[in-house]
């Protein structure tokens, strides 16, 4: 995996999640483009987890990013 390719999924827009599967089987969600942060640059990654923990990984470990739902995440806020 290269940070060209997690960059254009992090920063793609509208964004949508996405799914970042790792070498060991396990997979991290990336709900929202501030949930993910890299170095300068580009071989370590953060992704923040919803329970607030985060996880950091080497971007060498990562075998493949994928849509969660490959629904673009809307920017409006949801009508009441």
């Amino acid at each position: 995996m290269t940070i060209e390719q997690l960059r254009k999924m992090h920063q793609a827009r509208p964004f949508s999640p996405f799914r970042v599967h790792m070498a060991d089987g396990r997979h991290l969600d990336v709900d929202h483009p501030e949930f993910l942060a890299h170095t300068p640059a580009g071989r370590t990654v953060m992704i923040a987890r919803p329970d607030e923990s985060f996880e950091v990984i080497d971007l060498m470990l990562v075998t493949s990013l994928a849509p969660i739902n490959g629904k673009p995440r809307s920017r409006r806020p949801r009508k009441k």
